[in-house]
């Protein structure tokens, strides 16, 4: 994302940030690059050294680092650690994580930081809103389903089987209609997924208990963050959330948690994100309308079992759902 799609509070804070942008930490990308040795290392070393460190130690390891590798992937979208896309993809290809091709989510991702359609089903795929007319179609264990998933108990169970179960239909679709870019994305995708999976045989470590016992309670960390991480509102500034999370999940989400400040500045790298929410606390706060919320643990008090009203979409009237 380019400077263009930036949303600075005042002039003062835009020439601060391109003078980051010219200073050495910045320009080097040194914290990106030791990050990516970090989240590389930690996973293939678990994987090579689970016999001496115990299965159900490294399969708890083994959570963390893939989980931290979605989380590197999306730094890789936004530009970082180097300018160039290919390069950037080339960092982020590998399947750790299983079941999104990079390409196919660097699109889609890229399409979500739309400033203005955050939220809008069609227009934001990402987003966990439907139209009316798409809501009224669903039949009432659909609607039971989508209730269950908007627990927090629920986003973590059941929403990476149904982000699954949409990918893999979207995987037959885009074979079945012939998306030549889709398909390419697909192939490359599921050769390394086969050949990263034959190598865990090799060494001992089951692929069927890294597919289940890893990677989904991996997509079920990252859907910590995702909860209630944005919601419908007219200003699209105060559509996102900011998340006073704690170091564990700062460091496990590169910041994201101060979503607000992601999406006005799309171009800050993951290590000045706090820096930046800290020096204009109180202007952000007032910036997104109190969308606020001190730590996820504030979500999971109120929701655990109480769904939280993101079903249709207030105001926007399509044909179809965005799921």
């Amino acid at each position: 994302m380019g400077k263009s799609s930036s949303h600075y509070l005042h002039a003062e804070q835009r020439d601060r940030l391109c003078r980051l942008r010219k200073s050495w930490l910045w320009q080097s990308e040194w914290p990106t690059w030791m990050l990516m040795v970090v989240v590389y290392g930690g996973w293939f070393g678990t994987l090579w050294f689970w016999p001496v460190v115990g299965r159900f130690p490294a399969t708890l390891m083994l959570i963390w680092f893939t989980a931290w590798y979605m989380s590197l992937q999306h730094e890789l979208i936004h530009g970082h650690p180097t300018r160039l896309p290919w390069l950037n993809q080339l960092f982020g290809i590998l399947p750790l994580a299983v079941w999104y091709p990079y390409g196919l989510y660097r699109d889609s991702h890229l399409a979500h930081h739309r400033h203005d359609s955050l939220t809008v089903p069609q227009d934001d795929p990402e987003s966990y809103y439907f139209t009316d007319v798409s809501w009224a179609k669903f039949s009432p264990w659909r609607r039971k389903i989508i209730h269950a998933r908007n627990t927090f108990v629920g986003r973590l169970a059941l929403a990476p089987l149904l982000d699954i179960v949409q990918t893999l239909g979207e995987a037959v679709a885009a074979f079945r209609q012939l998306k030549m870019k889709a398909m390419a994305m697909w192939l490359v995708h599921g050769v390394l997924l086969a050949l990263l999976l034959a190598w865990i045989e090799t060494i001992g470590f089951s692929a069927l208990w890294f597919v289940l016992a890893v990677s989904y309670p991996a997509l079920a960390l990252t859907k910590v963050r995702s909860f209630l991480e944005h919601r419908a509102a007219d200003d699209p500034l105060a559509r996102s959330v900011i998340n006073e999370a704690a170091l564990p999940w700062r460091v496990l989400f590169l910041n994201l948690n101060y979503h607000s400040v992601h999406h006005d500045l799309p171009g800050v790298p993951w290590y000045g994100l706090r820096a930046i929410y800290l020096r204009d606390k109180a202007h952000y706060q007032q910036r997104n309308q109190q969308f606020v919320v001190r730590g996820y643990g504030e979500w999971l008090r109120q929701f655990w079992a109480k769904a939280v009203e993101v079903t249709v979409h207030p105001g926007v009237k399509k044909s179809d759902a965005n799921e």
